[in-house]
């Protein structure tokens, strides 16, 4: 049915003056639904004509833009599978999602063409569009040409309607594989769940000032307000005066913790600048107690905080209606209608209220699996269905989720996920280098970030300056580490694993 089809449910939302304002950004530019619309069906038809395959994916590394936005909609629209690359990869994490995900089109910046390009043909792509945030690009000039009027492509629930790469503690990045019932299932329970109003109770007006290459600000935010018929404020870059200035004609709000410790630096943020906001939204990282309370008191608005990750989109959320319950600073409130949640111990033992267990999810919005890992994903569900999402945490007896940790040695910093493995990988084919570990400690702007600990081989002295010199042109920025450290040994069990939770210890209050 063509309904299933996220695009064509979007669609259906859109308000029926279409000549309304849909999206505004920071450079003053006003778009449409009517060219929402448009400029979809354009960059869908060009898409068509390059006769894909069924299931193509269509990569794309680009600066944020309204533009960008278009592109993923019209590749859902045209029923393709699009693939949202982190702006900061470098050459090296380009070419192993390139060659695991073998997109037939990929997307980039014009600066990044060159090597890109290079990258993508010696991959097996067959097309290389560019596109900047300043509405320029091959792909817009291409577009240009096309019919502005396309019938969405007739979906399942079932069909493959994006990959987003995440990581494991291995260090080996997995495409997560999500459908267009996931996408939606989840969009339509989070317009109920968080109150998004209809015209007849008064507008709402998203601020987005998210990336677009991720969860949170591709599916989110995107598909709650459009799902909505909501007008955009739209942020190339985070600027935390222009959001400000904005919350007067805006209601809603999402970010990630950091934005509200920027924001919380302002001056400007008082009661009297937040009065016509409706709904904060923070997530993708663990919020501070401290921040949630200050946003509080400095706002008179109260933060809901929520849990979600790249596999299942969003899981719980703190309750928007009072009716349905306080929103609880340090706590992920409660499992979303339709989605389950439980908590079981290493027995596989589900444990009661206030135990501290694996956490594991089942419900519509939980992925397909990893893309071209079956092994990997049989290894992340359960024998009834259920996946393991590495996160360790409890359910009190109203029902609020804690998370108290996460799978091994994950970091997340500044809402990006940060693998331990993958950057001890890097470090340790530096020359010189024996052994090196990579460990998660609290930072006030943050969240967390890495501190690299590291060995040097018999007779060879390292610098650890030029270490992370070294890895700012191998890595994107948000994986390198805050400090480095060369040290004689690392603490080891007697199995001669290496004590992380030692090492976090020991550096734990370089920020704080």
């Amino acid at each position: 049915m063509s309904d299933q089809n996220v695009f064509a449910a979007l669609r259906a939302a859109f308000p029926a003056d279409l000549d309304a304002p849909a999206v505004e950004t920071d450079t003053g530019l006003v778009y449409s639904w009517r060219d929402l619309d448009r400029a979809t069906a354009m960059i869908a038809n060009l898409l068509v004509s390059l006769k894909l395959p069924e299931g193509a994916r269509v990569a794309v590394q680009v600066e944020k833009s309204v533009e960008a936005m278009l592109l993923y909609l019209a590749t859902l629209r045209a029923g393709y599978v699009y693939l949202p690359l982190n702006t900061a990869y470098r050459g090296a994490e380009i070419e192993y999602f390139l060659g695991n995900a073998q997109p037939a089109v990929v997307v980039c910046s014009a600066s990044n063409f060159g090597w890109v390009s290079k990258i993508a043909f010696k991959t097996g792509s067959r097309h290389v569009f560019t596109l900047d945030d300043d509405r320029s690009g091959t792909l817009l000039a291409r577009a240009a040409h096309y019919g502005d009027r396309h019938e969405p492509s007739p979906k399942k629930a079932d069909d493959l309607a994006a990959i987003v790469y995440t990581s494991g503690t291995t260090g080996r990045s997995k495409g997560a594989m999500l459908t267009h019932g996931n996408l939606l299932s989840n969009a339509r329970v989070l317009k109920d769940y968080w109150g998004w109003r209809s015209p007849a109770e008064g507008d709402d007006v998203l601020i987005h000032a998210l990336p677009i290459f991720h969860v949170h600000g591709l599916f989110v935010a995107i598909h709650g307000a459009l799902l909505n018929g909501s007008r955009m404020v739209w942020l190339g870059k985070f600027d935390p005066d222009f959001v400000i200035r904005k919350m007067s004609e805006a209601t809603v709000f999402m970010g990630v913790p950091t934005l509200y410790v920027r924001m919380l630096a302002q001056p400007a943020l008082n009661r009297e600048a937040a009065s016509h906001m409706r709904l904060f939204i923070s997530g993708s990282a663990p919020l501070l107690l401290e921040t949630f309370n200050e946003w509080r008191d400095r706002t008179g608005h109260t933060i809901l905080e929520r849990y979600g990750m790249s596999e299942t989109i969003m899981l719980t959320s703190n309750p928007y209606h009072a009716a349905a319950g306080e929103r609880r600073g340090g706590t992920v409130g409660f499992p979303l209608p339709g989605v389950g949640l439980r908590v079981r111990g290493d027995d596989g033992r589900e444990l009661p209220a206030g135990e501290i267990g694996g956490i594991e999810v089942a419900g519509p919005n939980v992925f397909k699996g990893y893309w071209r890992m079956p092994e990997k994903t049989a290894e992340e569900f359960t024998a009834d269905g259920w996946f393991r999402t590495g996160d360790v945490g409890k359910v009190d007896e109203l029902g609020y989720v804690t998370i108290v940790g996460r799978s091994k040695d994950l970091i997340i910093s500044g809402g990006y996920n940060v693998y331990p493995a993958e950057v001890e990988g890097y470090i340790n084919e530096l020359p010189g280098v024996a052994e090196s570990a990579l460990v998660g400690v609290p930072h006030p702007d943050f969240g967390e970030v890495g501190v690299a600990v590291v060995i040097a081989k018999p007779g060879v002295r390292l610098d650890a300056e030029h270490i992370v010199a070294k890895l700012k042109s191998q890595l994107a920025n948000f994986k390198i580490p805050k400090r480095c450290f060369v040290v004689n040994e690392l603490p080891r069990n007697a199995m001669g694993k290496v004590q992380k939770n030692l090492l976090r210890e020991q550096h734990k209050q370089l920020f704080t």
